[in-house]
């Protein structure tokens, strides 16, 4: 690590009231310069409480844009322009709209991995660590659950008394681990626990010792007795496993468990939007307006 770098960083950080958020996904580095680091949800939450006027985020556009919405007053600045989600860009609103014609007792429950504008055509929003009590405490009958196909499936199986209607989005890093190379590796491990994802595909799923958020996933294994874990989603949360558990193994599924979006978050780059202040995170006030109504029904429900 560049020390040089991470003493400019901490020195600009003051200067400039600047907090730092990162995702479990970013590079190790970058995990270890930030003030808070998690999953979606948790930094959804967390955008909403830092008292600096600025928010430097390490991670990819749609969670900025979250920020921004929940933060209209701050400033909210990118480390990379360019890291991005496909996810987020798998649905339209022109199907949001012929699944609304379609059905009635409609609530559009849109994963958070999705973009500002996505945001403006749903009820509420979700994350992997909340989508099921959110889902619960609905009142509508009918769910169209956007974008991921994997998650809305997985949420559905929990709450089999509302009637989902799914989409055919799906996560590119989570959709490439294969059932195959799960059992290839317990093969190898047999003593580990398959920890998942819901993002992954049902047949993964299905060979799972424990299904969760980025979140749960690190905080099953820090809790377990276990001491081998095969982990099923991307490579960036082994930063954290290993910080909280240096006695314990963790094991990759294989090389597919890699999102190139995240990793275009370095430290050099973190610096470079200190000294700039830009990219900065600019979306019209209407949009604000309506994206904040799901978001904010989100935090509700999930308390």
């Amino acid at each position: 690590m560049d020390e040089n770098a991470v003493q400019r960083i901490k020195q600009l950080k003051e200067e400039k009231d600047v907090v730092i958020l990162a995702h479990y996904y970013v590079d190790g580095e970058v995990q270890r310069i930030a003030d808070y680091v998690g999953d979606s949800y948790y930094l959804s939450k967390v955008a909403t409480k830092v008292k600096e006027k600025n928010i430097l985020f390490c991670g990819v556009s749609f969670m900025g844009e979250s920020a921004k919405i929940l933060n209209p007053e701050k400033k909210v600045v990118m480390a990379d322009q360019y890291a991005d989600c496909p996810m987020a860009h798998m649905v339209t609103p022109e199907r949001i709209a012929e699944v609304r014609a379609e059905y009635d007792d409609l609530a559009v429950v849109c994963y958070v991995n999705s973009t500002a504008e996505i945001k403006t055509y749903s009820d509420v929003c979700v994350t992997s660590s909340n989508a099921i009590r959110v889902v619960e405490r609905i009142k509508a009958k009918n769910i169209f659950f956007i974008p991921d196909n994997n998650l809305g499936r997985y949420v559905a199986e929990k709450v089999p008394e509302k009637n989902f209607i799914f989409h055919d989005g799906f996560c590119h890093v989570h959709k490439g681990i294969e059932a195959s190379a799960v059992e290839e590796a317990k093969r190898l491990q047999p003593e580990a626990l398959v920890l998942t994802h819901p993002e992954c595909t049902m047949d993964v799923l299905e060979i799972s010792d424990f299904i969760g958020s980025t979140s749960e996933i690190i905080d099953f294994a820090t809790r377990s007795d276990a001491d081998k874990f095969i982990i099923c989603t991307e490579m960036g949360v082994f930063f954290e496993l290993m910080q909280k558990n240096p006695d314990k193994k963790f094991y990759s599924v294989g090389h597919r468990q890699f999102c190139p979006n995240m990793k275009l978050v370095t430290l050099d780059k973190v610096l470079n939007a200190l000294e700039t202040m830009e990219p900065e995170i600019i979306l019209e006030p209407e949009v604000m307006e309506k994206a904040l109504i799901p978001l904010q029904k989100m935090l509700e429900l999930a308390e």
